[in-house]
């Protein structure tokens, strides 16, 4: 069910106690020099999508929420952004009135890195307000880690930005806008000795050219794989989430 779609009263007269109110939020920012501006939202109305055709009297799928917490991808240009407090806030205010309307089971679905950290203050701040409420939430490629890094064929098995996963998905979903000819990889910089820490640094400084990882290695019908693959893997999830009492 998509609550876009819907009337007041149809969306009201729901059960509860069935429902998984699903969130997709994505971002619309530079994704080097290849790929479209609205990338993550292209992806995640995609996967939101597909989740929402295995259960679709089992999801509310609200619409798509397509400005991010961009900030660290300004210095690039092309990014449109919240700063993260608004960001937090806004994820808060998006979801509070069906809490508040009796929805129970909620789960943010992402799809850009800079959204994680306020998405998961914004959940425990909800669940403050509604603690019998199951509220979760986690990036798509979180989800689905090991079918992607088994798909990949590039040296990075992980999600990167712009790279091999991202590029795949869009040369199968929107193949006239991958811009193929300005594609160039533009390795992680940062050095083995300091992965595992947190450091929070601008795509100016941390990349070359806005990617991180190696979009060379992209291909538009492993892209479908990787896309059907986390359709799959987030509909588990979304079943499991609605197991829970």
């Amino acid at each position: 069910m998509r609550f876009a779609e819907m009337t007041a009263p149809a969306i009201r007269s729901l059960d509860r106690d069935r429902i998984l109110v699903v969130a997709p939020i994505a971002a619309c920012e530079q994704h080097a020099s290849h790929l479209p501006v609205f990338t993550d939202s292209m992806i995640c109305g995609a996967v939101a999508k597909g989740v929402e055709r295995l259960l679709p009297d089992r999801i509310l799928l609200l619409p798509l929420l397509w400005i991010g917490a961009s900030e660290h991808h300004l210095p690039c240009g092309g990014t449109l952004t919240a700063t993260l407090p608004t960001y937090e806030t806004l994820l808060v205010e998006l979801l509070t009135p069906l809490l508040r309307d009796g929805f129970r089971r909620v789960m943010i679905l992402n799809a850009h890195g800079g959204n994680n950290d306020p998405l998961r203050v914004a959940l425990r701040r909800l669940d403050v307000i509604f603690p019998t409420a199951i509220l979760t939430g986690a990036a798509y490629w979180e989800m689905a880690a090991e079918e992607l890094s088994s798909l990949c064929e590039g040296p990075s098995k992980v999600m990167g930005h712009a790279c091999e996963i991202e590029t795949s998905m869009m040369m199968h979903l929107r193949p006239e806008l991958v811009q193929s000819h300005l594609i160039e990889n533009d390795p992680e910089t940062t050095p083995d000795s300091l992965r595992g820490l947190f450091w929070p640094r601008d795509f100016g400084r941390r990349t070359d050219h806005g990617a991180v990882g190696y979009p060379s290695f992209a291909n538009a019908e492993r892209g479908r794989v990787m896309l059907e693959a986390i359709v799959r893997k987030v509909g588990a999830v979304v079943e499991a989430i609605l197991a829970q009492r």
